[in-house]
């Protein structure tokens, strides 16, 4: 499997680059009596890469905190579903069936059928594709690939289709 760097980390590397790199240039200049004005304006780019690197770094903090958050919101979900009563568990049961059997018959894979279930439990495009840790794009192109399958629409036809005649 290739790993590739995020825009993030890329971005995160120049910063750091271009922070150290001035840093040590602004030291060089003031070691050899560079102009007042040259210094600060080295000063000023240290600053401001630094400072974006940490806004940047906290972000990315958030980001993470958000996707445990979404996982421990659907573990949560997933557990409080089988405490329901009897009759409940049963027809949920018997939609699962419906569900996969649906699925098998559009021929998705497992990566759609995956979007396709998150879908229906009413998660975004970004929430899914920060609970299965893949790009929006991705699950964008997953999403777009359920939809031509089923020949439906979009999202609310692809819910609608399954719930339409339960209301």
């Amino acid at each position: 499997m290739i790993i590739r760097p995020t825009k993030e980390t890329i971005l995160i590397a120049v910063l750091f680059l271009v922070g150290i790199t001035s840093g040590l240039d602004l030291l060089w200049d003031l070691s050899h009596g560079a102009p007042l004005s040259h210094v600060l304006k080295e000063a000023l780019v240290v600053a401001l890469a630094f400072m974006l690197l940490m806004w940047i770094l906290y972000e990315q903090r958030q980001q993470v905190r958000q996707i445990k958050n979404l996982k421990r919101e659907l573990a949560e979900s997933e557990q409080q579903q089988g405490k329901a009563n009897g009759y409940i568990l049963s027809a949920r049961k018997q939609l699962n069936e419906v569900i996969s059997k649906q699925f098998d018959e559009w021929k998705l894979t497992q990566s759609e059928k995956e979007v396709g279930w998150l879908l229906l439990k009413g998660f975004s495009l970004k929430e899914i594709a920060a609970i299965r840790d893949t790009l929006d794009k991705t699950v964008r192109q997953q999403a777009s690939a359920i939809y031509k399958k089923a020949q439906l629409t979009g999202r609310h036809a692809f819910s609608a289709w399954f719930i339409e005649d339960l209301l």
